[in-house]
């Protein structure tokens, strides 16, 4: 399900000026889930190695380097994805939700289309009962 996004209105005017009177983006959720995890892995996550620094000086190692040998030891290899596991973990929680959609989500859903597409889920929902009543 993919909906049209809300840009502020001076970036909309630019996009219209630049693409015309009928520019608008339609992305689904997931998209947007997606765009949020790469801006933070590319910005972010890269400074992992300097929190594994700020580690190691707390503890006062010079490197952890002898844990693996010849790879530079074992957080230089983890350091970025320990942050990036932990942010997806915090983002699916709070951001995504659960999976399993109940009864109450889809009328929440479902209270936020047009009195067509109502209309519409209506008759869809009629056929579907009517064709599981057959089988």
């Amino acid at each position: 399900v993919t909906r049209e996004i809300a840009f502020p209105p001076n970036l909309l005017r630019i996009m219209k000026d630049v693409f015309g009177d009928g520019f608008s983006i339609r992305v689904a959720p997931i998209q947007l889930h997606a765009l949020a995890l790469a801006l933070f892995a590319s910005i972010v996550a890269p400074f992992g190695g300097l929190f594994a620094s700020g580690i190691k000086r707390a503890f006062g190692i010079k490197d952890f380097a002898n844990w693996i040998p010849g790879h530079g030891g074992v957080t230089d290899r983890f350091d970025c994805q320990f942050i990036m596991a932990m942010l997806t973990y915090v983002y699916t929680i709070n951001f995504v939700g659960e999976l399993a959609p109940d009864v109450q989500k889809i009328l929440a859903l479902i209270s936020d289309l047009s009195l067509v597409e109502k209309i519409q889920l209506a008759e869809a929902l009629a056929k579907l009962l009517e064709n599981a009543k057959h089988n």
